[in-house]
């Protein structure tokens, strides 16, 4: 092993031959005197001979990281003179050892019966006058006796040595021999030949344990305080104790403030909430058992114990996974599902993310309620619904204040309480049917809990702290937007679920409400099939409807109706076919009617948007003697009877061009009503279908029965977008219309529309009503009128 010259200050090397103790874990500095220990019986050979010559040995730190049996020695050791051996009676040696002076090890000249080594001795040689030297000096014994001062296991003797000690390289090892340092600190400075690089090392070590000191006296500071502040507590509650024994008044209520006191402490409740309970604990422990706000302080502290600070349940972020879960539990729905996968996508990039605020909207039975239960399962998250329909009190979210009677937390807490995290998925089912009265708005108080930019801080009146409410995820689901108040629609991401179609609705029943009939009503496969061609009846003549909720009532039927079967004795199974459809269901509900509603003239197919769903709607016109009049009647609303007065006025003005002669106005009574009397009916979508039909009645032409339009029509004839058009399509398309006319700039929401629904249909895109009027009617295309 080679060694180098490391300072300027290491001179007069004297290279001598010496036996060699490897050391592990312990570092030798020169002019110190350490007790060692030597088991080895080869070592033990070595100190016999070591004695028996000149009591010079070497001791070389090994390596960190070695093993027993593996020998990598460090380049620098200290040469060292046996001052005492002593022998025990297993013949391990005792010795007593002084450091004399560094070495580097040159060579190992031998191994057996032990190490053998040339080494050089370096000594220090310190510059006279230099004061960079004698600065480090002043500042290492300084900070020196500032760490005996901190640490009790240095005796205070080694101050009063140390600022005895001239030498600087000798001042160094002291100090940091002394130290309870790793060896490869303590070998770093042995290995510094640099009398002015020992000493910047030798204080960088001292500086660190310095300020570890500092800490750990801080630590051992804030501890004492700690446990005499609890040893005050445990004396002030005995002696609590001992007086109410004296009073009679038992130690229960005792113990039950130390039992709510401990399970808040288990709960890890924020520091104003802790605050808040131990006021509460104060006052619960000054009150009597018996007294009735006694009970009331701890319903309280049982709410503040029970609430889910801190419980949550982990986020299964595997997007394969959640797909596969949202496709199992249902069909379609492919925008939902997309926007659900980019959250759990975001949330595993960003795991703080707040919780967006999503609304399902559309008719009854497309699947909003499920669809957030199987959001849950995807996430691994637990799944909690609360309905808002007819909740008119601002309490029910908010809660009551303690100063009432029977007063409690909102629904919102009550839901946290009951399912025990703090991160479920949180359904607000039909959120467009809160209403207020004079105990405030509902809606209102759900402005902080649906802004994920408040509601970390949502404070219930009830609790009167803050609970956070960021890691929620909420859905609300609602059957119409324009019921929801505007602040609260905007705190909102709105996700839209249109009606199915028909052919979406058999695979819903095949995949879903079929299985589940069956297993609801005790049957297999086994007992009951339905063919294609008798689902598809049940589905356009027993129901009419945007969802499937009146579809699964249906198969219920017709699973009751075999089940009674079975259970009578059938063995065969039931297949449902078109015949056998009467038989467990009766006569069809629903037939089409567009041929023979508008066989007559006057008389055109419109389309309307409902919160149901889309439906198709008759308009009916017809004349008759009077003071030219125009009746309108089937419960209309002002736009729609404004916008067929449009539709008169503009007819009228084209009369000529329609070839309608004038004297057909005059002295004429025009009544156009709208079927389904009793239903309320608004919005000018039906501006077109009002002018066809009265222009069907003024040319006597009946409209073509396969064709339906919706539209608003300007007095200059032209066709403006309007709304709901997915809702239209679908309906025209359960009603059995081929050709459906719209608004030209309506094109861009076609795409929302079902593929095979645009296929099945014939879609007419226009601008003005003579084009519609050209598809509207058979025969050959008019000319346009001039505007």
């Amino acid at each position: 092993m080679e060694g180098t010259n490391h300072g300027q200050n290491a001179t007069r090397e004297t290279v001598r031959e010496v036996p060699l103790i490897p050391s592990r874990g312990m570092v030798l500095f020169p002019h110190m005197v350490v007790p060692w220990s030597v088991e080895d019986p080869g070592l033990v050979r070595l100190v016999d001979d070591a004695l028996a010559a000149d009591r010079t040995i070497a001791v070389v730190p090994v390596s960190p990281g070695q093993r027993e049996g593996e020998l990598d020695l460090r380049p620098v050791g200290t040469l060292a003179l046996i001052l005492r051996m002593a022998k025990d009676d297993e013949g391990h040696a005792k010795l007593l050892l002084q450091g004399v002076s560094r070495i580097r090890v040159l060579k190992i000249t031998g191994d057996e019966p032990y190490l053998r080594a040339n080494v050089a001795s370096v000594a220090d040689e310190v510059p006279e006058g230099d004061i960079e030297i004698r600065a480090l000096v002043v500042n290492l014994r300084q900070l020196f006796v500032r760490v005996l001062e901190l640490a009790p296991n240095l005796p205070g003797e080694l101050g009063g040595i140390v600022n005895t000690v001239d030498d600087p390289g000798v001042l160094a090892d002291i100090v940091v021999s002394h130290l309870n340092i790793p060896p490869e600190e303590k070998q770093a400075v042995l290995e510094a030949f640099d009398v002015k690089r020992r000493l910047e090392i030798a204080l960088g070590i001292l500086a660190q344990q310095h300020e570890i000191l500092e800490l750990g006296k801080k630590i051992q500071g804030k501890v004492k305080n700690q446990v005499e502040k609890t040893q005050k507590e445990f004396y002030l509650r005995e002696q609590l104790k001992a007086i109410r024994r004296e009073l009679g008044e038992g130690e229960e209520g005792g113990d039950e403030v130390q039992e709510i006191r401990e399970k808040l402490e288990a709960k890890g409740l924020p520091e104003t909430a802790m605050e808040e309970a131990e006021r509460e604990l104060a006052r619960l422990a000054r009150m009597h058992p018996s007294s009735s706000e006694y009970t009331v302080a701890r319903t309280y502290l049982d709410w503040l114990a029970e609430l889910p600070w801190s419980e949550a349940t982990e986020d299964h972020l595997d997007i394969d996974r959640a797909e596969r879960i949202l496709d199992e539990d249902h069909y379609d729905l492919e925008k939902v599902k997309k926007r659900i996968l980019e959250y759990l996508a975001v949330r595993k990039l960003k795991p703080d993310l707040k919780g967006p605020i999503l609304c399902f909207a559309g008719p009854p039975g497309t699947g909003k309620t499920s669809l957030g239960k199987s959001i849950a399962r995807a996430m691994g998250r637990k799944f909690l619904r609360i309905s808002l329909g007819g909740v008119r009190d601002e309490a029910e979210i908010r809660g009551h204040r303690r100063t009432y009677v029977g007063a409690m937390p909102g629904r919102i807490i009550q839901g946290l309480r009951k399912v025990g995290v703090n991160n479920p998925v949180f359904m607000l089912d039909e959120i467009d049917k809160l209403g207020m009265d004079f105990r405030g708005d509902p809606a209102s108080a759900l402005l902080e809990v649906l802004d994920p930019e408040q509601n970390a801080t949502f404070t219930d009146h009830y609790l009167g702290v803050e609970f956070d409410l960021s890691k929620v995820l909420f859905i609300a689901t609602a059957n119409v937007l324009d019921a929801i108040p505007g602040p609260l629609l905007d705190r909102m991401e709105v996700i839209e679920l249109a009606g199915y179609t028909l052919e979406e609705k058999l695979q819903i029943a095949r995949k879903y409400l079929i299985p589940r009939q069956l297993e609801a009503h005790g049957l297999t496969r086994a007992h009951l099939t339905f063919d294609k061609r008798a689902l598809e009846r049940l589905i356009t003549a027993y129901t009419r409807e945007a969802g499937v909720r009146n579809l699964e009532r249906e198969i219920a039927a017709v699973c009751r109706g075999v089940a009674k079967e079975v259970a009578k004795g059938r063995t065969e199974k039931v297949r449902i076919r078109l015949s056998s459809l009467q038989e467990y269901l009766g006569p069809a509900r629903y037939e089409s009617e567009v041929a023979e509603r508008t066989r007559l003239p006057g008389v055109a197919t419109g389309l309307a948007w409902t919160p149901t769903g889309g439906e198709i709607l008759f308009i009916e016109a017809t004349k008759m003697k009077g003071p030219n009049r125009l009746i309108l009647t089937g419960k209309l609303g002002e736009v729609m009877k404004e916008s067929a007065q449009t539709a008169l006025s503009y007819i009228h003005s084209k009369a000529a061009e329609y070839k309608i002669p004038e004297e057909a106005f005059q002295d004429q009574n025009i009544h156009i009503h709208v079927p389904a009397g009793a239903i309320p009916k608004d919005g000018p979508s039906a501006g077109v279908t009002i002018a066809v039909a009265l222009l069907s009645l003024f040319t006597d032409r009946p409209v073509r029965p396969e064709v339906a339009m919706t539209g608003e029509i300007s007095l200059r004839g032209l066709l403006l977008p309007v709304g709901g058009i997915k809702e239209k399509v679908l309906a025209a398309h359960r009603a059995g219309i081929k050709e459906v006319i719209l608004p030209r700039r309506n094109a861009k929401d076609l795409e929302d529309v079902p593929e095979p629904v645009r296929k099945a249909l014939t879609l007419h895109l226009v601008s003005k009503l003579d084009d519609a009027a050209a598809i509207a009617f058979r025969g050959e295309r008019r000319k346009k009128p001039r505007d």
